[in-house]
C-alpha cells in the first residue's frame, strides 16, 4: 500500500511538473502591418498552438516597436516575423551585431523590389522605366488631386522601405513631377484596384513575395542596375538628418528576408525557440499567403491551420520530428 501511494505521489508530481513546463511555452509575436507578415506571423502563431501546444499572441506594431521589445527580453514582443535586409539593417545591427540580444535566422527567402504601374496604363503610355513617371504627360495622367503632381505610395508610415523611396524619388529626380505618398498598404490596394477599374494612372512601390502578383495585373519598372557606390541609405533610428545624408540613385539590391526573435525566449520558451531556428518559407509560400488574405478576404488564422494540415512533412521538420 505504501508503495502504491509513494507511485501515486509520484505520478501526479510528474504530471504537474510535465504541465508546469508546457504551459510556460509562451511567446507574444509581432505584427507589422504589411500584409505578408501579417501572413507569416499568423502560421507562426499556428504552429505555436496547434502543434506545440503553446500560447501565441500577435502584438501589431512596427519594426522600431518590434526590435526593441526583443531586445527588452521581457516577452512583451518575442519575434519580428519579416526582418527584410538590409532594409531594416539599422536595427539588425544595433540588437543582432552590437546588443546581442536578438537572434536573426540563417533561413531566407528572396525578395524583390521596385515601383510598379498597371500594366495596361504602362503600356498604353509606353511607361517601362523609373524615369518614364518623370515625363509631364505620364505625371498628369497620374494626378487626381489636381496638385499639378502625380500621386505614387512609397509604402506605409514606420517601413524603412518607404524612407529609401522617397529618397529615391528627389535622387531620380522626380520630385517635381511625383508626389510620394505615405498610408497603409489597404489603401494602396484600393487604389491599385480603382485606377485600374477606371484606367486611370497610378504608380506604387511594390515588392515580390506579394499578393498583388495574383490579384492585379501590373508590372514591375526597370531602374538603374544596383550599384553600391551610389547607394548610400542613412535611416531616421541612425540620424535626425538622414535624408539629406542619404543617396539613393540605384535599384535596390534583392533581399534577404527572415525572423528575428528575443535571444531571452530560449530560457523562457525553449521549445519554440527552436521552432524559430529551423522555421523556413519560400517566397512562393509568402506570396500564396498573402493572396488568400488580401486577394480572397479570408482570415490569416484560417489561412495558416489550412496550410499546416496540407504540409505535415515541413511542420514536422520545423519542430525536428
Amino acid at each position: 500500500m505504501r508503495k502504491l501511494i509513494l507511485s501515486s505521489v509520484t505520478g501526479v508530481a510528474l504530471c504537474l511538473s510535465s504541465t508546469v513546463a508546457f504551459s510556460a511555452e509562451k511567446v507574444n509575436i509581432g505584427a507589422p502591418s504589411w500584409t505578408g507578415a501579417q501572413a507569416i506571423a499568423a502560421l507562426l502563431q499556428a504552429v505555436v498552438v496547434e502543434r506545440i501546444g503553446g500560447e501565441a499572441n500577435l502584438v501589431p506594431g512596427n519594426n522600431a516597436t518590434i526590435f526593441q521589445g526583443m531586445h527588452q527580453g521581457k516577452g512583451d514582443i518575442d519575434v519580428h516575423p519579416d526582418v527584410w535586409l538590409p532594409n531594416q539593417e539599422s536595427f539588425t545591427k544595433k540588437y543582432v551585431d552590437g546588443e546581442g540580444t536578438v537572434t536573426l535566422s540563417s533561413n531566407s527567402y528572396e525578395g524583390n523590389q521596385g515601383f510598379c504601374v498597371p500594366t495596361a496604363f504602362g503600356e498604353a503610355n509606353n511607361i517601362t522605366d523609373i524615369a518614364d513617371l518623370g515625363r509631364p504627360d505620364v505625371a498628369g495622367l497620374m494626378d487626381s488631386d489636381g496638385n499639378g503632381k502625380g500621386e505614387m505610395w512609397i509604402g506605409a508610415p514606420g517601413w524603412a522601405s518607404a524612407n529609401v523611396n522617397e529618397v529615391k524619388v528627389r535622387d531620380y529626380d522626380l520630385l517635381s513631377f511625383i508626389e510620394p505618398i505615405r498610408a497603409e498598404e489597404s489603401v494602396k490596394t484600393a487604389r491599385v484596384k480603382d485606377a485600374i477599374a477606371k484606367n486611370e494612372g497610378y504608380a506604387f512601390y511594390c515588392y515580390k513575395p506579394h499578393a498583388v502578383w495574383y490579384m492585379f495585373d501590373v508590372k514591375m519598372l526597370t531602374e538603374p542596375t544596383y550599384d553600391p557606390a551610389n547607394y548610400k541609405m542613412v535611416q531616421p533610428s541612425d540620424s535626425p538628418d538622414w535624408y539629406t545624408d542619404s543617396k539613393v540613385a540605384t535599384k535596390d539590391a534583392l533581399k534577404n528576408v527572415q525572423i528575428a526573435w528575443s535571444n531571452s525566449l530560449k530560457d523562457r520558451s525553449p521549445a519554440i525557440a527552436e521552432f524559430f531556428e529551423r522555421f523556413s518559407l519560400t517566397a512562393d509560400d509568402v506570396s500564396g499567403f498573402a493572396f488568400e488574405i488580401s486577394g480572397n478576404g479570408r482570415d490569416a488564422a484560417e489561412v495558416a491551420s489550412e496550410w499546416i494540415a496540407k504540409n505535415p512533412d515541413r511542420v514536422d521538420a520545423w519542430l525536428g520530428l
